[in-house]
């Protein structure tokens, strides 16, 4: 079937939920406002419908090649890619002074939803030109911003994330590759990555690979670890290729999806490399653009479960079976099964919710940044770190399940791959271990995020939810607002039983137990909170005379199917987050083997 991207939907979570409209109020974008954003997310659902959405099978059954040191993109790619370039799409936030638009953040993501949703395979290219640019932006030399900055943001070249070894996979401090020094500012870098996404192809002249090397006199472990830039090509003043650098590819992983973007395994033999930020920083520096991408990642997870849904959707739309229990209609669609309509319900609502989450997530980055007093810089700052984990792994555990169930609707068929729903399964299962696994998304959560400001952006979360709450009884009675209480209470209790446990001498294991069931229950109820928020302002509009009731009472139905069918269910993620560490303890290697 063919992808629709849904801009209606971005726009309305945009501005009626993720509240960007506070990012235009804060003057840091001149050019923005409300029919560029429209505009935007038009040209990008055009894009990607068009362009990149016919390339996906393909992809998926051709894939990327590997022959003679040089990776070539699937067929169509690299004339994507160059088209999406030109259309300025690596440029979205970048500062105008390196070449970029200067919007807000959270339109990019929204965006690139769309990119994602379309061509999971191609969107991993751009996402990873960004958090360079993100990286280069906070801590590149005026040199690295004038030769390599532009060109990413032009697109012009592509950059690449070099993290991962055999040995040393989320513990970046086991690292071994070194960087020499040549003894005129430049570096040697010896050693092998695996795991690198797009880190070499043909569609662009050029790459720039931000890679995590050792100097010779670096402290052992993650305190020992610097960031470097290496160009494939060698860069003259004027910005011309020259030689050939002396890394490159010795093959590309066999996958179980994205079989279009290349996953490259690097060998550095002397490659000469430039110092970016200061020697043993490398990791700090590196989180800028972790961080960028494990938002982004959290988009995919979205993007892939919206293409899955839709694909879904038609196919339960266009499958006859059995007789209507609404209609009486014999050979009914089985979109008219009331199991069907739910499972699809329930997909669209949380795709709605981790939309929202990603969103205003980049709403609070775009704050944390631009916000008018500091003080308001910090509890935006406190907000975005707050939710960057949750984003990135509630939403692409979204994306896993909403594929899983769109297998399930086609039944049988689903399982077939001439149907294209399994491609989606098997795309979307990647997004849960990229960028930090989601297990140390929740890790990370319980042990810096929830208490780096003593719970404080926890607790304003809590209270905004609660102002919520208040206003939620315009809509509904009875159920529909007792869940979202009960939710929020779940929510509080569990927030103050971690803060309690942290703090305790005997608690640490009692808090790494918890982080996961922790993470889904925050992501379970900030999803609630974000559509009952959508809910609130549909009635707004219609209570203004908006004419377009059909639609606009959808997002206060799908309210009401997401807290009967997520949160509803609070209450096992609470038995689970005080279930202790003593109790997994006693699951022993001898009882989990025996």
């Amino acid at each position: 079937m063919t992808y629709r991207a849904p801009v209606r939907d971005l726009a309305f979570t945009l501005e009626a939920i993720a509240g960007i409209d506070m990012v235009a109020a804060s003057g840091a974008f001149p050019d923005y406002d409300g029919d560029l954003m429209r505009a935007v997310l038009e040209a990008a659902g055009q894009f990607s419908e068009g362009v990149l959405a016919p390339l996906n099978r393909i992809g998926d059954l051709q894939g990327s090649s590997f022959a003679d040191g040089d990776v070539t993109a699937a067929p169509g790619f690299a004339d994507a890619y160059r088209q999406f370039a030109a259309g300025g799409w690596t440029g979205l936030t970048a500062s105008t002074d390196s070449g970029g638009q200067h919007l807000p953040k959270a339109l990019e993501l929204a965006a690139y939803e769309t990119v994602h949703s379309a061509n999971m395979a191609f969107g991993l290219c751009p996402m990873l030109s960004l958090a360079s640019i993100e990286a280069l932006e906070a801590h590149g030399t005026e040199s690295q911003k004038a030769i390599y900055l532009t060109r990413l943001v032009s697109g012009e070249w592509t950059g690449a994330m070099v993290l991962t070894e055999p040995q040393a996979g989320s513990d970046l401090g086991a690292l071994t590759t070194t960087a020499t020094p040549n003894g005129d500012g430049t570096y040697a870098l010896n050693g092998q990555k695996i795991y690198i996404t797009w880190g070499d192809h043909d569609a662009t002249d050029n790459i720039v690979h931000l890679v995590l090397a050792r100097l010779p006199d670096a402290p052992a472990g993650p305190k020992g670890i610097s960031l470097f830039l290496a160009s494939k090509y060698a860069v003259t003043p004027d910005g011309s290729l020259g030689a050939r650098n002396a890394f490159k590819p010795v093959g590309i992983e066999h996958k179980l999806g994205i079989h279009a973007s290349p996953t490259c395994v690097m060998s550095y033999e002397g490659a000469t490399a430039e110092l970016v930020g200061r020697p043993n920083q490398g990791l700090s520096h590196m989180f800028v653009m972790m961080n960028a991408a494990r938002l982004a990642v959290g988009v995919e997870g979205v993007g892939i479960a919206e293409r899955a849904y839709q694909h879904a959707l038609a196919y339960a739309a266009d499958r006859r079976q059995g007789r209507s229990i609404w209609t009486g209609e014999a050979n009914a669609p089985i979109l008219d099964h009331p199991d069907v309509r739910r499972t699809l319900s329930v997909m669209k609502a949380k795709i709605a919710a981790a939309r929202a989450i990603c969103l205003a997530t980049g709403v609070a980055a775009d704050l944390a940044r631009h916000a008018a007093t500091e003080e308001e810089r910090q509890a935006w700052k406190g907000r975005e770190d707050l939710f960057t984990p949750i984003a990135k792994a509630w939403s692409t555990d979204v994306g896993c399940e909403v594929a899983s169930l769109g297998v399930q609707i086609h039944g049988g068929m689903g399982f077939i791959e001439e149907t294209g729903a399994a491609q989606y399964y098997r795309d979307a299962r990647i997004a849960p271990i990229y960028e930090g696994t989601n297990g140390i998304q929740a890790i990370d959560l319980v042990g810096r995020k929830l208490g780096q400001d003593g719970g404080a952006s926890a607790k304003a979360v809590i209270l905004a939810m609660k102002t919520t709450l208040l206003d939620l009884p315009r809509l509904f009675e009875g159920k529909p607002v007792e869940r979202f209480a009960n939710a929020i209470e779940a929510v509080e209790d569990a927030t103050l039983w971690i803060l309690d446990r942290k703090a305790a001498e005997d608690g640490g294991a009692d808090v790494l137990a918890a982080a996961d069931a922790y993470l889904k229950l925050l992501g379970d109820v900030i999803g609630g909170w974000m559509l009952a928020k959508g809910a609130l302002a549909a009635k707004t509009r219609l209570d203004a005379g908006d004419s377009d009731t059909v639609w606009l009472n959808g997002k206060i139905t799908l309210y009401e199917v997401y807290a009967a069918n997520v949160l509803g269910h609070v209450s096992s993620r609470l038995a689970t987050i005080g279930q202790g560490g003593a109790l997994l303890e006693r699951m022993s290697a001898e009882v989990l083997a025996g």
